[in-house]
Order: C-alpha cells, then sequence, then structure tokens
C-alpha cells in the first residue's frame, strides 16, 4: 500500500510519499499557515505526487475518544475540531492540512494517527491527576502524553540497533526538539511520560515553559493579565525563548561557547530540567537499560547528550567522545560494555503513520 504521511508542525508541513517497501518516493516540505496561497501549493504539490492508495496525518492529540488510528469521516473530523484547544500549536496545523488533501484527493481513505495513542498504556498512577473526580469525568483531566509517534519508532529502531527482540526492558526516550518530551518504556510500553494533559508540561522547550507552579498563571489572572495573552505567553514566548530571546539550540551553543552569560545561564535552567525529568522516568522504571536520543537537538546536538549522560553517570550511562560526535545516523553512541546503552534514532515519524494507516485499512 502507497502512503502519502502528513505531518504537521509549528512551522511547516511535510509530505512523504512512502511505497509499499517503505522507500521515500517524494518528501515536500511546506510553510504552515491558512493563507489561499499557501492552500493552494499543499494542493499543488499534492496533485503532482504519484497517487496514493491511503493518507495517513498526524494528530497531537486524541483525547479520550482515541487510542488508535481512526479512519477519517465526517464525525470524526468533527470530533477532531473540538480537541483543537488542547494542542493549540499543532491540531489546527493538522485539521488544516486535513482539508486541503481532502480537497486534493476526495476519494482517497485518510487515516488520524495519534501521538497520545502510544501512551494509552500508562498506568492509573501515572495518568491521573490528584484533582476533583467530576472534573477529571466531565472534561476528561488526566495526562495524556504527547510524540507518541515519535517515542514508538525509536523505541523500535533503538531495540533493533541493540540486537533486543522485541523490546528494551527499561528504555527511556528522549525526543528532544522545539518541543520536547520523554518517555519511561517498560518491554516497549509507556509506562510514564514528562508531557500530560496538553503538551505544556514537562521539560524547558523552545518556545514553552515546561512545567511550572499551576498557581502562576492564576495568580496572572487575578492580577489583570488577560486569559489570552496568558495562553499566548506560555505557549509562544516562554522556554528558551523567554530565557534567551531564542529557541534554537544551535545559536545557544554558540553563544554559550563565546562566553554569553545569558545563555549559558539559560542552558543551565534547561538541562536541570532535562536532568530532573529523565531521573524521575528511570525511577518509574526501576532502573535503565537504554537511553535512547531523538528529534532535532537529540540527534544532532552531542553537547546535550554527552550532558545528560554525564548527569545519569551514577547509573552507568556514558558515550563514548568519537561515537557521540557523530549526528545524523542511527547508531550505538555508549562504549562496549557499558552498563547503560546510549543510542540515537533518526525521527521517522512518517514510517510510523505509514505503519499505522495501513494496520487501520488492513493493507501490508
Amino acid at each position: 500500500m502507497r502512503v502519502l504521511t502528513v505531518n504537521p508542525g509549528s512551522s511547516s508541513v511535510k509530505l512523504s510519499l512512502l511505497e509499499a517497501d517503505d522507500t521515500t518516493s517524494v518528501h515536500i516540505e511546506l510553510p504552515t499557515g491558512g493563507a489561499d496561497r499557501e492552500a493552494e501549493r499543499v494542493i499543488a504539490s499534492v496533485a503532482r505526487l504519484p497517487r496514493p492508495d491511503a493518507v495517513g496525518i498526524r494528530f497531537v492529540h486524541g483525547g479520550r475518544d482515541y487510542t488508535r488510528p481512526v479512519l477519517i469521516d465526517d464525525e470524526v473530523a468533527k470530533r477532531l475540531y473540538h480537541l483543537a484547544d488542547l494542542a493549540p500549536l499543532h491540531q489546527p496545523l493538522s485539521l488544516y492540512a486535513l482539508g486541503e488533501i481532502s480537497r486534493a484527493l476526495p476519494d482517497v481513505p485518510a487515516v488520524a494517527c495519534f501521538d497520545t495513542a502510544f501512551h494509552a498504556t500508562l498506568p492509573d498512577a501515572a495518568a491521573t491527576y490528584a484533582l476533583p473526580a467530576e472534573w477529571r469525568e466531565r472534561f476528561g483531566l488526566r495526562r495524556y502524553g504527547f510524540h507518541g509517534l515519535s517515542h514508538a519508532y525509536a523505541a523500535r529502531r533503538a531495540a533493533e540497533l541493540l540486537g533486543a527482540c522485541p523490546a528494551v526492558p527499561r528504555m527511556v526516550v528522549c525526543h528532544l526538539g522545539s518541543g520536547a518530551s520523554l518517555a519511561a518504556l517498560a518491554n516497549g510500553r509507556s509506562v510514564d511520560t514528562t508531557m500530560g494533559f496538553t503538551p505544556q508540561e514537562g521539560l524547558v522547550m523552545a518556545t514553552r515553559a515546561g512545567s511550572i507552579d499551576p498557581g502562576i498563571p492564576l495568580w496572572l489572572l487575578a492580577h489583570g493579565v488577560p486569559a489570552g495573552e496568558v495562553a499566548d505567553a506560555l505557549e509562544h514566548r516562554s522556554g528558551l525563548r523567554a530565557l534567551a530571546g531564542t529557541g534554537d539550540m544551535r545559536r545557544l551553543r554558540s553563544r554559550a561557547a563565546a562566553g554569553d552569560e545569558v545563555a549559558v545561564a539559560a542552558l543551565a535552567v534547561y538541562h536541570h530540567r532535562l536532568r530532573a525529568c529523565a531521573a524521575a522516568m528511570v525511577a518509574a522504571l526501576g532502573g535503565l537499560d537504554a537511553l535512547v536520543f531523538t528529534g532535532g537537538v537529540g540527534e544532532h546536538d552531542p553537547v546535550t547528550r554527552r550532558r545528560l549522560a554525564a548527569d545519569l553517570g551514577f547509573l552507568g550511562v556514558e558515550v563514548d567522545p568519537d561515537r557521540n560526535a557523530v549526528t545524523g545516523a542511527d547508531t550505538v553512541i555508549s562504549p562496549p560494555g557499558a552498563a547503560v546503552a546510549a543510542v540515537v534514532v533518526t525521527a521517522r515519524e512518517d514510517l510510523e503513520i505509514a505503519a499505522a494507516t495501513r494496520s487501520d485499512l488492513g493493507g501490508t
């Protein structure tokens, strides 16, 4: 089954056409937005492609309703629109992409693939917020987790590299990019993760603060800051951008190396939260057999990998300097005989989307 995968991100929509053997015959990256000109570009790009047998679209949030891929019809589309405010940076982009792809390929089945679905295995102790039962039941307040498509692929690929079939017993996957989350996997199943009800929780990210005292936004609201301004700041003007003026890790590393104290301080906050959250994931597993890095920062920033390995050195985590210097390839970066394997995996959400689409439609 030839599958067109659609992966909306915060700044682009990635279109990949995967043949039946998962080779990528076409890859296109387009800027996001709702302008007519950009809509025309999406439709024109799809029209130029060989006709797919199916389309798989990444959706960040599936809420309580969707814990596996689902064929999109009018009713499903309506329910997905109601989830948009839970992931305002990405969910509207997926809905926008769905509309444009449906116009370009009206007779091709489209499947929604959810980042939250991978974390449906979270035990109640990890998924439950200590909030009033009425709220939890009425509004579906629980920890959902995100980046599931990336975590699932990275875990499976790392197991292959390590010769661990079918899965590594205790693995922490670090999806580190503009958005970032960690997942604790027991035999390939998610048992804890750093993101929660929305993608706001957890690590310091490019433009998101991660976990903060919930009293802070309440205090701001009580002191006259409009709700819209609070929401915009938490989503777009916090994180590394708030600390150092940019969420670009490469620029921050360059500035820090040149002695920029603001960049150094911002990175210290970033690594402090990363260390604490990683240790929490290890605690959820009762130990660690493999530490996996993926995402833009995880794949391309050796300093982040080296620092986290050093922070978790008391657990037996270490990286080989020469192996760690390699970027852009799936590879084991821990030295031979290390107590904990360290692995870098190139993010391939498109492969996970294609597999989920074929599975839902009964294809191979």
